[in-house]
Parts: C-alpha cells; structure tokens; sequence
C-alpha cells in the first residue's frame, strides 16, 4: 500500500528519466512529500484518536456520577 500511494500522490511514477540529476532530484522531492504527507495524516489521526478517547472518557466520567 505505501508504494501505490507514493506513486498516486507524490508522482513517483510521473517522471521520465533523461538524466541522472534530473531523476535523482525527482525522486526525492516526491519522497520528501510522502514523508510530509505521512506525518500530517500521523498527527490528524492521532488528533482524532485524542478527541474521540476524550469525550467518551468524559462521557462515561459524567454517567457515573449521575447515577
């Protein structure tokens, strides 16, 4: 799965080698942008794992002194 989406987002297949600089260049741009791309979607989904445990740990804190 990393490999298809490092060639659907990051245009690692998009690229038709000419010359060595010009490939290698391609290649770590693309890559900077899944590493990029990766920790933006790690942090977005830990900020949601974080408000989801908080508010049914806040939920279940309020049922029990209701009742």
């Amino acid at each position: 799965l990393p490999d298809q989406t490092a060639k659907n987002e990051c245009g690692l297949d998009q690229y038709e080698v000419r010359r060595y600089p010009g490939w290698y260049r391609h290649i770590t741009l693309a890559m900077a942008a899944l590493a990029y791309l990766t920790a933006v979607r790690a942090a977005e989904a830990a900020k949601g794992a974080l408000s989801t445990t908080s508010k049914t740990s806040y939920l279940s804190a309020s049922r029990r002194s209701a009742g």
